[in-house]
């Protein structure tokens, strides 16, 4: 194993089948399944950015020191400009990218009684669809398990 640049063994990690390349842990990202009946909100990632075009459960990473369910709050708030009322926890999901791994850990979510509705500000789109309807969308490859923990 390795040491970070800070002298921990959590930066980073040496990969065996890759000798001299280094992987860094996954980041740890959350994502809200937001529920309104029998449909669920989905966000298209805008063009230019990493995954650009394609559609997601939206959420953000979770800042160093700080609680998942409290950052999923946080990011619906500053991206969307709503509260959020977390129903249910689902386990967490692992995808690597070319440019790197996340943890994707996901809730299933309503609006918060007193909350304004959903806007989209860091996303192109936003789209309210059944579970039937999620086939006829690009979604994003890490979104993908949680599509199928919801059809289970």
């Amino acid at each position: 194993m390795e040491l970070g640049g800070d002298g921990s063994c959590s930066a980073l990690i040496a990969s065996k089948r890759n000798v001299g390349r280094v992987r860094r842990m996954p980041v740890d990202v959350v994502c809200a399944i937001l529920k309104r009946g029998e449909t669920v909100m989905i966000a298209r990632r805008p063009e230019g950015k990493k995954l650009g075009g394609l559609w997601e459960f939206p959420g953000g990473k979770v800042e160093p020191g700080e609680a998942s369910a409290d950052a999923l709050c946080r990011e619906f708030k500053e991206e969307l400009g709503c509260d959020v009322r977390i129903t249910r926890s689902l386990p967490p999901c692992q995808h690597t990218y070319d440019w790197g791994s996340i943890q994707l850990i996901p809730f299933e979510c309503e609006l918060a009684e007193s909350s304004a509705e959903p806007h989209a500000h860091e996303h192109s789109e936003l789209a309210w669809v059944t579970l039937e309807e999620l086939s006829s969308y690009n979604m994003a490859p890490a979104d993908l398990p949680v599509v199928e923990m919801l059809r289970s």
